[in-house]
C-alpha cells in the first residue's frame, strides 16, 4: 500500500510539469503552422545553425524543465542541431533552479540565494555554449533514428475512447491549467481553484499515460513528421508529444524519487557532503546530479543552502551541469543512444568545469 501511495504521489508533479510542457509544445506547433500558412514554408530551424548552441543554452537557462523538453522535441523534428541540444542539457538546472530561487516546496525552511543562482546560470550558459559549439564543429553526434511515416491521411482505427474522449480531455485540461502554470513562475496561484487544479494535474497524467501507451503500443500510432497542412493533424501530433513527455516524466519521477528517497536517503547524502576532501564532494555532487530527472539536483541544491559554510560552490556547479532534468526522459524515449551520450558527456563536462571552479576558489561571501 505504501508503494501504491508513492506512485499516486508522483501523478501530481508529473501533471504539473506536463502543464508547462503543453504550453510550450502547443504554442510552438500552432505558431509554426500559422507561420507556414503565411509564408508558405515550414520553418526547419530555430535561427541560423551556427547560433544553435547559444539558443540551446538560452533555453536551458530558463528555470524548470519545460525548456529542455521543448528542445528535445525540436531535436526530434530536426529543428535544432545536436550541439544546441547538448548545450540546453548542460545549462539547465531543472527544478533545482526553483530551490535556488527560494520558490520550491521541496526545500522547507530554506531561503533561496539569488547570487548563487546567477553564478550557476552563468557557468552553465558558458559551459553549454562552448560544449555545443565543439560538438557541432567536430560533428560529434550519434545517428538519429527517426521514424518518418506520414499518417495524416491514413485510416488508423481507434475507438471513440481514444480518438475523442482522451484526445479532447487532454486539450481541455491543458487549457484549464495554463493560467496557473504561467502564474507559478511568480510563485503565485489561483487560490479559488487550488484543489481543483491538483486533481486536474493528476487526471492529466493518467489520461496522458493512457493515450500514449494505447496509441503507441496497441494502435501503433508511430511518431511521424506532419505535413503542416492541416491544423488538426498538427494538434494531433502535439497531443502525442505531450502525452509521451508526461508519461516518461512520470516513470522517471517514480524511479528517481524511489532511488533518492528510499535507497539513498537525504540524510545519508548530507553526511557525504560533510566530507573534508572537496574534490570528492565535487565528484559525489556530479554523480548525484547525473541521476535522471530533477531529484538529484534538488537534493544537492538543498544541501548547499542548508550547509553553505562547508559545501563548496564548485560541487553545486558540477551537479547543475551534470543534471539533465526531466527533459532527458522524452529524449531517451526517442533515441536511447543520444540520451545516454548526452548524460555521460554532460557528466564529463560537469567534472571539468567543477574542478576548474574549485581551483579558481569560486565562492560566495556570506
Amino acid at each position: 500500500m505504501e508503494f501504491i501511495f508513492f506512485i499516486i504521489e508522483n501523478l501530481e508533479p508529473a501533471g504539473n510539469i506536463g502543464a508547462y510542457v503543453a504550453i510550450s509544445i502547443f504554442g510552438f506547433a500552432i505558431s509554426s503552422f500559422y507561420i507556414k500558412q503565411k509564408y508558405q514554408k515550414v520553418t526547419t530551424e530555430i535561427g541560423p545553425k551556427w547560433l544553435h548552441p547559444v539558443v540551446g543554452s538560452l533555453f536551458g537557462s530558463i528555470p524548470g524543465c519545460g525548456a529542455t523538453i521543448v528542445v528535445a522535441s525540436l531535436y526530434k523534428n530536426q529543428n535544432i542541431s545536436f550541439g544546441g541540444l547538448f548545450a540546453a542539457f548542460i545549462s539547465t538546472l531543472g527544478e533545482g533552479s526553483f530551490v535556488l530561487l527560494g520558490v520550491s516546496d521541496e526545500a522547507e525552511n530554506v531561503f533561496g540565494n539569488l547570487e548563487v543562482y546567477a553564478i550557476i546560470t552563468v557557468f552553465g550558459f558558458l559551459a553549454g555554449s562552448i560544449s555545443g559549439y565543439l560538438v557541432d564543429i567536430f560533428k560529434w553526434r550519434t545517428t538519429t533514428n527517426i521514424i518518418i511515416e506520414n499518417t495524416d491521411n491514413a485510416k488508423i482505427w481507434r475507438p471513440f475512447f481514444i480518438e475523442k474522449f482522451i484526445f479532447y480531455s487532454i486539450i481541455i485540461i491543458s487549457i484549464f491549467l495554463a493560467p496557473g502554470s504561467i502564474m507559478a513562475f511568480w510563485n503565485a496561484e489561483i487560490t479559488l481553484i487550488q484543489e481543483l487544479t491538483k486533481y486536474a494535474m493528476i487526471l492529466l497524467t493518467i489520461l496522458s499515460l493512457l493515450y500514449y501507451f494505447l496509441s503507441t503500443f496497441i494502435y501503433k500510432r508511430h511518431n511521424c513528421h506532419c505535413d503542416h497542412n492541416n491544423l488538426k493533424s498538427v494538434i494531433s501530433h502535439a497531443i502525442l508529444d505531450v502525452s509521451m513527455v508526461i508519461s516518461y516524466v512520470f516513470i522517471g519521477l517514480v524511479l528517481s524519487n524511489y532511488v533518492i528517497d528510499v535507497i539513498i536517503g537525504v540524510e545519508k547524502f548530507e553526511l557525504w557532503m560533510q566530507s573534508s576532501a572537496m574534490f570528492i564532494v565535487v565528484l559525489i555532487a556530479a554523480l548525484v546530479g547525473l541521476a535522471p530527472g530533477c531529484g538529484g539536483m534538488i537534493i544537492v541544491a538543498t544541501a548547499y543552502l542548508n550547509n553553505i559554510d562547508y559545501f563548496p560552490l564548485a560541487a553545486l556547479i558540477a551537479a547543475a551541469i551534470a543534471t539533465s532534468g526531466d527533459g532527458i526522459f522524452p529524449l531517451l524515449a526517442q533515441n536511447k543512444k543520444d540520451g545516454l551520450t548526452i548524460s555521460l558527456a554532460g557528466f564529463t563536462v560537469a567534472l571539468i568545469v567543477g574542478y576548474i571552479a574549485l581551483l579558481m576558489q569560486v565562492s560566495i561571501t556570506n
